[in-house]
């Protein structure tokens, strides 16, 4: 079977399939959950369920990506910080994940046993590579279109987003490594919708394979995307069977992390990949056996 980078995030080696980053907010106004895991409680249900369903990350996210009321540090801390507590307790072994482009938020949950920082916008606080560095974790580098925070695209447009999108993410990813993350511990999303129009965003899809011949494990964030909406002129709530033909396109080229609103489908979706790809076996291989 291929080999595949190694990713180790606080000396939790995962596996060499393809992975799911479950996605749990906890917030009143993401643009699919819309708030259903905004309770303690529900977003801890939600963390066992994703377990349950073969999730190998969760991702806490304590700040939509959308424009919408201002959410201050303080406050995002407090969003987060009782979920990352509660989990790191109860589930010693998994590996988590917190959405956060502020350092201060980051270092706080790192401090608290998180063990990644999923910075969704090309890191506009420098010292957040520091802050992971120092706690040994890993982070997740992001195109976002060179633009502020929570802040959606008006006529973008680039020369070459492709390039753009590699250059960019080699650069950060080489910043989170001099700045002392190890290299196993740092993986590039190239931002689909963050930045970018449909025709952005798929034609990053088709090129999957110029982000994967960089060397840095990809991350993919697909799920229920507005660009999956525009192509087949749907709402969130009815944008599955788009995400997962377009987390299979990426799989089958190489990407390597999901993170993914629909856990069960989505490990079902990878499985089937790495099967046709040699990543991994059948789970049963007895027909014409028997």
């Amino acid at each position: 079977m291929p080999s595949r980078p190694g990713l180790v995030f606080r000396g939790k080696v995962l596996p060499e399939t393809s992975l799911v980053m479950a996605i749990v907010n906890r917030t009143p106004d993401s643009f699919f959950d819309k708030g259903r895991t905004y309770s303690l409680q529900a977003a801890l249900d939600r963390v066992d369920q994703v377990v349950a369903e073969g999730a190998h990350i969760v991702d806490i996210g304590g700040v939509k990506a959308a424009p919408g009321e201002e959410v201050s540090a303080a406050e995002e801390a407090d969003r987060v910080l009782p979920v990352v507590e509660a989990v790191r307790a109860k589930h010693p072994t998994l590996v988590l994940s917190v959405d956060t482009f502020r350092a201060s938020v980051a270092e706080q949950v790192l401090a608290a046993g998180a063990d990644l920082v999923n910075d969704a916008w090309e890191c506009p606080e420098p010292d957040t590579f520091d802050v992971a560095a120092s706690f040994g974790a890993g982070v997740v580098c992001t195109h976002a279109g060179h633009l502020p925070p929570r802040t959606r695209p008006h006529r973008i447009a680039y020369p070459d987003v492709v390039a753009d999108v590699v250059g960019t993410l080699s650069g950060l990813a080489a910043r989170a490594v001099a700045a002392g993350v190890a290299r196993e511990s740092v993986l590039i999303d190239p931002g689909h919708d963050f930045g970018k129009n449909t025709r952005h965003s798929l034609l990053l899809t088709r090129h999957t394979s110029a982000l994967v011949e960089t060397g840095w494990p990809v991350l993919m964030a697909l799920s229920r995307k507005d660009f999956v909406g525009e192509v087949l002129d749907l709402l969130p709530d009815d944008r599955l069977e788009g995400t997962l033909a377009a987390t299979a396109v990426c799989a089958f080229q190489g990407a390597r992390v999901f993170r993914a609103h629909d856990v069960a489908a989505t490990v079902r979706v990878l499985r089937m990949v790495d099967a046709i790809r040699g990543i991994a076996p059948p789970v049963v291989n007895v027909r014409g056996l028997a």
